[in-house]
């Protein structure tokens, strides 16, 4: 299968000016490498009516292109179904009863973050299985056998994250994130990944599931997002963000895709003329403040 990139967005509503700039940037990152660039909703959980045509009409207003057909998760749930049983057989899921509220508030190991499961799940008798299915829903687990995991970044260099026992499945039947996206990446033969650095934190949980999946895991380059004045992440609630907010505004799709370019110190005639001058290692490593209209 011929290598690739790709663009998953949420179609939970238009994209906004960190989203397309982040399209352009795995645009250009997979384009400037000889791989296909593909592009995936990743529609599992938050879905509105009518955002994935939208999304996919922002991005083609600024240049971006995909090969092939777009990829839906929904479409996808057999293959998330087979990895969780084939880490069933291994032995390395349980069911987990407990909620979120039980979580932050249950002692953590030591070092380990906010919010990191704390394992109480995972040595149930079958007395306590037996009750607590009868209470719950059960979500599914990774039963982890590492705290921490290490990947390699084209941006951020070596990173080395905490792993532990995460969610698979939830306890409504929806396949997690974590899961989802390393089960699709492997199938569609995508090598490379490039996201908002927000992503960053939960790379080292995937890369580590793909390797318990003998999954290849992909090259990385998780990019700066984009922050209104007060330096907080880039939300809709910050007036003109998204392609049609800045049209009624005056300003075309061109211009706004001569501005992202500009703000990574690249021409903005168009995508193509961007990539003859794309050096990753030439790129801002800073968040980018949104100027506004």
């Amino acid at each position: 299968m011929t290598s690739a990139g790709r663009f998953a967005p949420s179609p939970s509503g238009e994209l906004h000016v960190g989203n397309l700039r982040t399209a352009i940037l795995a645009w250009l990152f997979a384009r400037s490498t000889g791989r296909r660039f593909l592009l995936r909703v990743e529609d599992l959980d938050r879905a509105r009516a009518g955002a994935e045509a939208e999304q996919l009409r922002d991005l083609a207003a600024v240049g971006v292109t995909w090969d092939g057909a777009v990829v839906r998760q929904t479409d996808r749930e057999p293959l998330y179904k087979a990895a969780i049983s084939e880490l069933a057989a291994a032995g390395l899921t349980y069911e987990c009863f407990c909620t979120r509220r039980e979580i932050q508030e249950a002692p953590s190991a030591p070092h380990a973050p906010q919010g990191a499961y704390p394992g109480t799940c995972r040595r149930l008798s079958t007395a306590e299985l037996e009750f607590r299915r009868s209470t719950r829903p059960a979500a599914v687990r990774l039963r982890s056998s590492v705290a921490e995991w290490a990947v390699e970044d084209i941006l951020h260099g070596a990173y080395t994250g905490v792993v532990d026992d995460f969610v698979l499945r939830r306890n409504d039947g929806v396949t997690a994130y974590n899961l989802a996206v390393v089960v699709d990446d492997a199938d569609q033969g995508i090598d490379q990944v490039v996201r908002g650095d927000d992503l960053l934190p939960s790379t080292p949980r995937q890369a580590y599931l793909a390797s318990l999946l003998h999954m290849p895991v992909p090259e990385y380059a998780h990019v700066p997002l984009v922050v209104n004045s007060d330096g907080a992440r880039l939300a809709k609630r910050d007036g003109a963000v998204t392609l049609a907010d800045l049209a009624a505004a005056g300003i075309a799709a061109d211009a706004v895709r001569r501005t992202i370019l500009e703000s990574l110190g690249l021409p903005g005639e168009s995508l193509e003329s961007a990539l003859d001058a794309f050096d990753p290692a030439a790129l801002p490593r800073e968040p980018w403040v949104w100027p506004g209209v």
